[in-house]
């Protein structure tokens, strides 16, 4: 049973899949899993790294624009300076309020690369406030869990 756990825990926390990859994996492999288990295991595990990315994507991309090896600073500059271009321009257009409803909503549809990971990646970069992004991130997690529960139930039902 714990090996069950850790399968939609482990797949929920990995990047661009977190848990629109958990869900879906673990309803198809019927792991035996309640279906309200599997949504708070996977929404757990796709929260647990939300923290880590906020506190030190910032400062990984800034220390790594200061190296001298040329990939990882034009890597790292340019993860910069697009997200704060980008941060800027939405800030202008949504105010504080609405930066954290948009991050909400990105991190809630459920489709590749707008998931926790980049919202709170972008959250770091644009130094929003911690508790904000925290339960714009959270409540979206939450959203995206709920739509992949339901279209996955559904799916494997028509399919199976």
């Amino acid at each position: 049973m714990l090996w069950k756990i850790l399968v939609v825990f482990v797949i929920s926390m990995i990047p661009l899949i977190e848990l629109r990859g958990a869900i879906p994996v673990a309803i198809g492999m019927d792991l035996g899993l309640p279906e309200w288990a599997v949504l708070i295991i996977a929404t757990i595990g796709n929260i647990v790294p939300v923290p880590i990315i906020y506190f030190f994507a910032r400062k990984f991309l800034e220390w790594g624009s200061k190296r001298k090896w040329k990939p990882l600073k034009q890597f790292c500059s340019f993860c910069l300076k697009k997200g704060e271009k980008a941060g800027a321009k939405l800030l202008k257009k949504t105010g504080d309020y609405g930066t954290f409803f948009a991050l909400f909503l990105f991190v809630a549809i459920p489709i590749p690369g707008t998931g926790a990971w980049t919202g709170t990646l972008a959250a770091s970069i644009l130094k929003l406030d911690f508790k904000k992004t925290i339960i714009s991130i959270t409540a979206g997690i939450l959203v995206a869990g709920l739509i992949m529960l339901i279209a996955s139930l559904g799916l494997f039902k028509v399919i199976f």
